[in-house]
């Protein structure tokens, strides 16, 4: 049986700004349906890798391969296909749109990658439902708890199916008990729905949970 090629690999990846290095040539992997964290003291360049790797940010030098597929040499418009259909985020504040209900804020990716509207609906409906919020469809955000806010975000990064999602800590505006569910939910997904995550966290009961913890200190993976 032919062997899948890695999900995501990330290779030599420098990074400067100014005169500061924050990226010494760092390498890693993701595999189908794996969790991995990314951990180490702030101003490590944690959040920098994340935001390189997920193809927010340009390296200075290396190579980002995704499916075999060499990201930097993707036209502006595959690019923006790429961020909405292969990979989805998830940050430390939820950035809902506070206009929108629970449900037309998961439905807004699907909406811009011209999916049926329909379709896009139903889908939605089936992550508020795995979520444990199907009650909640028509409130807006701001009559969401955080714990519940950060479930909506999650379900957003679903919503087009993507291959991999990239999460910057993802627990932090959260207390230990809202923070230990986003964890489980995430387990959730991944087994669910054979979800890659590529997560960077202070948060050590996340980073226990995952497939795999990366160490990072002064710019490398130790």
């Amino acid at each position: 049986m032919e062997k899948q090629p890695k999900l995501l690999v990330a290779q030599d990846i420098y990074k400067n700004y100014g005169n500061i290095s924050v990226l010494k040539g760092v390498s890693l992997e993701v595999n189908r349906a794996e969790m991995v964290c990314i951990v180490g003291a702030s101003g490590a360049g944690k959040s920098t890798l994340l935001y390189i790797v997920s193809s927010l940010e340009k390296a200075d030098s290396g190579q980002i391969l995704f499916e075999n597929q060499d990201i930097s040499l993707l036209s502006n418009k595959q690019l923006s296909n790429y961020r909405n259909n292969q990979i989805g985020f998830v940050f430390q504040f939820h950035h809902l749109l506070p206009e929108f209900t629970a449900l037309e804020n998961i439905c807004i990716p699907g909406w811009i990658g011209h999916k049926p509207k329909k379709q896009v609906d139903t889908k939605a409906m089936e992550l508020l439902d795995f979520m444990g919020l199907a009650d909640k469809k028509d409130k807006k955000p701001n009559s969401l708890s955080g714990g519940e806010q950060q479930r909506i975000a999650v379900a957003r990064a679903l919503i087009n199916s993507p291959s991999l999602i990239f999460a910057d800590e993802p627990t932090g505006n959260l207390d230990s008990a809202n923070a230990t569910a986003l964890h489980e939910l995430f387990i959730q997904c991944r087994d669910t729905f054979n979800q890659s995550f590529l997560i960077v966290t202070h948060n050590e009961s996340l980073a226990q949970m995952s497939n795999r913890t990366l160490h990072m200190k002064d710019g490398k993976i130790i």
